[in-house]
């Protein structure tokens, strides 16, 4: 690995003891949910394990900056905050809690064909979907809910308003939504990506993936989208009207045949943090496809895959999980 610059002696490794399902920051202090139903939290006065869903795993998680939002196949919603302190913010009686999204104080989850929504004053409303919901996004300004599901996605205002298809046939998982509020995109079953321009529902699609596209971010200016799915980081330009159509997408942390499985995007710089199936994390600089090793791929590379990558909101820390419960803080130098 001597052919990239590193930063591999400015992180702190973490051994959780389970694998990573999601990490966030929490504040100034990063948190980890695990699969065995606990949420790690780590911070100046140590590391503690908060048992968020005693007796089960979880299986999603969403944070928005304030509290580690878990949900788990105990059919249980829990927000975990950065002193530990834990809520049970719904129970759906056993029924696997499929997908979560949290904002400014709102959240919302999925179980089956139905998705919630708990405004920032505590009132739930509840939405009937066409099918089980696999991603949910909440829109950058006002109360208003994008949920993925097979056929297509349905924008959602909980507080008032009908509810609105975007059809588009198959399977749709993970959703996201421009941080401008113009586009709303979700990842597919069949490797693809399907994008709509929420002013008038146009279409737009996104091919030739090896692989299904799990992780989604936006670059800070939201002109990017950086995506996993490849033996890279594929980005698709977002500077124009019509999106990433007539336009073609840029690469960068090329690895042949070594899977990207997570990406993300730092808050503020031209700069996105890329992990792969055998346990290596790359820092690559979007304008020039520039590297900087930040971790060395896993002496065992079987399950070892990134699940997890999360900068905090100065963008001076990024966190990262693995599949094999190994994680690490990533301070990046002054100057």
């Amino acid at each position: 690995m001597a052919e990239y610059p590193t930063l591999t002696s400015a992180v702190d490794p973490l051994a959780l003891g389970e694998s990573v399902v999601a990490g966030a920051w929490l504040g100034d202090a990063p948190a980890f949910a695990l699969a065995d139903g606990a949420v790690f939290l780590g911070d100046t006065s140590g590391n503690r394990r908060v048992s968020a869903h005693p007796d089960a795993a979880i299986l999603v998680a969403a944070s928005d900056g304030k509290q580690l939002v878990t949900g788990g196949d105990d059919g249980r919603v829990v927000a975990t905050d950065a002193t530990g302190q834990s809520e049970t913010i719904a129970d759906e009686k056993g029924k696997w809690i499929d997908a979560l999204a949290a904002h400014e104080g709102a959240i919302a989850w999925s179980a089956g064909r139905y998705a919630r929504a708990r405004s920032p004053k505590g009132e739930v409303k509840s939405l009937d979907l066409p099918s089980t919901c696999r991603g949910l996004a909440f829109f950058p300004k006002g109360y208003r809910l994008a949920a993925a599901h097979y056929n297509g996605a349905t924008l959602w205002f909980p507080n008032a308003g009908k509810p609105e298809l975007l059809s588009w046939s198959g399977s749709h998982l993970d959703a996201t939504i421009s941080p401008d509020g113009r586009f709303l995109i979700t990842s597919m079953q069949e490797n693809t990506l399907h994008g709509w321009r929420i002013a008038d529902a146009k279409h737009m699609r996104m091919a030739g993936y090896p692989a299904k596209t799990r992780s989604l971010s936006w670059s800070s200016d939201g002109k990017w989208l950086a995506t996993s799915g490849a033996d890279a980081c594929i980005l698709w330009p977002f500077s124009g009207k019509d999106g990433p159509m007539g336009q073609s997408p840029r690469e960068c942390g090329v690895r042949v045949n070594v899977p990207v499985t997570r990406v993300a995007c730092h808050p503020a710089a031209l700069v996105v943090a890329i992990g792969y199936d055998d346990g290596m994390v790359l820092l690559a600089r979007v304008t020039d496809g520039s590297e900087i090793l930040v971790r060395r791929p896993a002496e065992d590379p079987k399950n070892a895959r990134i699940t997890t990558l999360a900068w905090d909101a100065r963008g001076a820390r990024l966190l990262f999980g693995a599949e094999n419960s190994e994680a690490g803080l990533l301070t990046l130098p002054k100057g």
